[in-house]
């Protein structure tokens, strides 16, 4: 007979977030659902519903999850960059594979089919916060406006990217890391404007 290991309500809702990222990786957002995510765990529905208190709200952690995940990750970059030891590619990179390989595109666009659209503000709002947390304070005035503006263009080519990119990039006969590349250039640019060298 084998004996569940009871966890802490913190540790139950970070390993059903967990193997919610994994089913969303591997099977899509239509995969999320709390009978998933339960069997996943190794918990109940009831167990599932105690947390998060519906599918939609496990949606929004999970969405909430991801952006934090991910801005954590970029950030790290951006900071790496600004240190010399990065660079502009690396935050770009990050950004793409989050919405593309980590299923963040996926499930946004999922989320704003299903008329969820208030689940993607903890996303926006990480975004919009990382942001301002990496604005160098010693910048001119302005250079606020252009870091978000930038942001604003990285993760719409990402996303985009993320729905699209294969099929339209073979449709045009373009090179597959087009999008990226646009995204380099428009990133290194923002840092010479913000007087970051890179």
């Amino acid at each position: 007979m084998s004996i569940k290991k009871r966890l802490s309500p913190e540790e139950s809702r970070a390993a059903a977030l967990e193997a919610a990222r994994a089913l969303l990786i591997e099977t899509g957002p239509q995969g999320v659902t709390l009978k998933a995510v339960a069997g996943r765990v190794g918990r109940t529905h009831a167990n599932l519903l105690h947390h998060f208190g519906s599918a939609s709200g496990l949606q929004k952690e999970l969405a909430r999850h991801l952006a934090q995940t991910v801005c954590d990750s970029i950030g790290e970059a951006v900071r790496a960059t600004r240190a010399g030891i990065g660079s502009p590619r690396e935050v770009v990179d990050l950004t793409f594979d989050a919405f593309g390989r980590e299923g963040g595109g996926a499930l946004a666009s999922w989320m704003l089919a299903s008329g969820n659209e208030d689940a993607l503000n903890p996303i926006i709002d990480t975004i919009h916060a990382l942001v301002d947390d990496l604005h160098p304070e010693e910048v001119g005035h302005g250079s606020e406006r252009s870091m978000h503006e930038t942001t604003f263009s990285l993760v719409l080519l990402a996303l985009g990217d993320a729905l699209l990119g294969e099929q339209l990039a073979d449709s045009l006969g373009v090179e597959r890391t087009t999008a990226r590349d646009r995204a380099e250039s428009m990133m290194i640019a923002a840092f010479e404007r913000n007087g970051v060298e890179v």
